[in-house]
C-alpha cells in the first residue's frame, strides 16, 4: 500500500475549512463541506469508481465485480463540528478511499470475483451540529428516519436540510447501493487505547443515549425599567437547567452518566431586553439506559418545579433517543484474527459517541474500528492522532474489508433478520 499517499490525501483534507489553531470547520451543507464534498467526488471518478449521490446528500463510490451483487459499504463522514478536529470523520473516509483502492488492485490481479462488491461513502451530517439531529444520511439510509420529515428539518436561520443540500448541488437522486455489510475506523475520541497502548480498538457496543429538547418561555421586558418583581426571565431559568443538567451525574457512581448543554439560544439576544425565550439541547448518555431513564425522569420533575418557582412555562421533549446495539461477535472476532496477523494489539470498548456505524449496525453486520486519540481530545482543534497510528488503522480496514468482501462477516448471518434500505420509518423529532 502507499501509506505516502494516503497521508497526503488525509493532510491535504485538513485545509479544506482549516481554522487559525490547525482544527477544521466544515458544517454539514456550508461552502466548507461542498468544497470536501468536490474533491471526494474527483477522487471517486479519477480512481474510476462510480459516483452516486442519494436523496439526502451521502455520497457513494462504488466498484462492482460481480454484477447484482449488494456492496460492501466502507466509511465515515467528512463534515465536522464548528472550530473542531481534523481527524474526526475525515480519517475514516479517506481512509477507506485508500482501502478500496488497496482492494481493487489486488482483486484485479485475481480471477476470481468475490462475493461483495465494494462501496466508499460518505455520509451526510454525522455531526448534527447545523442541523439535528446527528446522524442523519446514515440513519436515512438505515430506514431510521424517514426522508422526508428529514430534508424539512431546518436550521437556526430556517434553512431546511432540502434547501441547503441544493444549493451546495449535492442534493441527488441516485439509487442507494444495496448493502451486505458495513465496516469504519475512526478516532477513539477518548483515552483508553493511548493509555494502555493498544494499536485498534474493537468496538463492541454502543451506548444509551437520550436528548431533551427543553424550551423556556418567559416574558420579554426592559432590563432597566422592569422591577425586579415583575420579571419573567427565561434566560434565569435556563441557566438552572443547565446546572441541572450537569450536576445529575452527581446522583450516580462516578461516569456512569454523562451530561451537558450543548445548544443554547436566546431570544431576543439583546443587552437591554430580559430574555423571553431560551432553546436548549440537553444530552444524557450511560452505558445502562437505567440509568438515563432515571436521570430523565429526575429533570423533569425539577424543571416542572422551577417553571412554578418563575412562573414561566417550560416545554420538554424527548429527542434524538438511542438503544444501546452490540456490534456482532462473528466481526469482533474477525478483527481480533486480523489485527493478530497484523502484528497489532487490540482491546474491546464501547463507544460513548454515537457514529454512522451505529444506525448502520441496526441494518446490516458491522464492524467498528478505533485508533488511539492523543490525550483523548475531540469535538476541538487540538484533536490529534499520529500518522503511525493512522497508518495501522489504514492497513486494519483494507484487511478487515477484504474479508467482508469475500462474504466472511456474512456466512451464517440471516440477512432477512435487516430491515431494507428503503422501509418506512419514524422521522426524527423536531429540534
Amino acid at each position: 500500500m502507499n501509506d505516502h499517499s494516503f497521508l497526503q490525501d488525509f493532510h491535504h483534507v485538513a485545509t479544506i475549512g482549516a481554522t487559525f489553531n490547525n482544527g477544521v470547520d466544515r458544517q454539514a451543507a456550508t461552502a466548507n463541506d461542498a468544497a470536501t464534498r468536490t474533491w471526494f467526488a474527483q477522487w471517486i471518478q479519477d480512481a474510476g469508481f462510480e459516483l452516486r449521490v442519494d436523496g439526502i446528500g451521502n455520497m457513494f463510490g462504488l466498484t462492482e465485480w460481480t454484477p447484482g451483487a449488494p456492496y460492501v459499504l466502507i466509511g465515515s463522514h467528512l463534515d465536522s463540528q464548528p472550530l473542531a478536529g481534523r481527524f474526526d470523520g475525515a480519517y475514516g473516509v479517506v481512509a477507506a478511499m485508500h482501502a478500496a483502492q488497496e482492494i481493487s488492485r489486488r482483486i484485479k490481479g485475481t480471477e476470481q470475483a468475490p462475493k461483495f462488491n465494494l462501496a466508499v461513502v460518505n455520509w451526510f451530517n454525522e455531526e448534527g451540529s447545523r442541523f439535528a439531529p446527528s446522524l442523519m444520511g446514515s440513519s436515512v439510509f438505515a430506514g431510521l428516519f424517514d426522508q422526508d420529515e428529514t430534508l424539512a428539518i431546518v436550521d437556526p436561520d430556517n434553512i431546511s436540510v432540502q434547501q441547503a443540500l441544493s444549493e451546495i448541488g449535492f442534493l441527488g437522486t441516485d439509487p442507494r447501493p444495496i448493502p451486505a455489510a458495513y465496516a469504519e475506523i475512526h478516532i477513539e475520541q477518548g483515552r483508553i487505547l493511548e493509555r494502555e497502548g493498544v494499536d485498534i480498538g474493537l468496538v463492541e457496543h454502543s451506548w444509551y443515549t437520550q436528548k431533551l429538547d427543553i424550551e423556556v418561555l418567559g416574558e420579554q421586558s426592559h432590563t432597566g425599567a422592569t422591577a425586579m418583581a415583575d420579571r419573567h426571565d427565561a434566560l434565569v431559568a435556563a441557566s438552572k437547567i443547565v446546572l441541572m443538567v450537569h450536576d445529575v451525574t452527581k446522583d450516580y457512581d462516578e461516569e456512569a452518566l454523562v451530561s451537558s448543554i450543548g445548544r443554547l439560544s436566546v431570544e431576543p439576544n439583546s443587552p437591554i431586553v430580559v430574555a423571553r425565550r431560551v432553546h436548549l439541547v440537553a444530552d444524557l448518555r450511560s452505558g445502562d439506559p437505567a440509568i438515563v431513564r432515571s436521570a430523565r425522569e429526575k429533570l423533569l420533575r425539577d424543571i416542572e418545579a422551577l417553571a412554578r418557582e418563575h412562573d414561566i412555562q417550560i416545554r420538554v421533549n424527548d429527542f434524538d433517543v438511542r438503544q444501546i446495539r452490540h456490534y456482532p461477535e462473528s466481526g469482533l472476532e474477525l478483527s481480533a484474527k486480523t489485527a493478530a496477523n497484523l502484528g497489532f494489539s487490540t482491546r474491546r470498548l464501547a463507544t460513548m459517541a454515537g457514529h454512522d456505524s451505529v444506525a448502520m449496525n441496526s441494518m446490516v453486520p458491522t464492524v467498528m474500528l478505533f485508533i488511539p486519540s492523543v490525550d483523548g481530545v475531540s469535538h476541538c482543534e487540538r484533536e490529534l492522532s499520529t500518522d503511525e497510528d493512522m497508518v495501522k488503522g489504514l492497513h486494519m480496514l483494507t484487511e478487515v474489508a477484504q474479508q467482508l468482501v469475500h462474504g466472511k462477516l456474512t456466512e451464517g448471518n440471516d440477512q432477512a433478520s435487516f430491515p431494507s434500505p428503503e422501509r418506512a420509518a419514524v422521522g426524527p423529532s423536531p429540534s
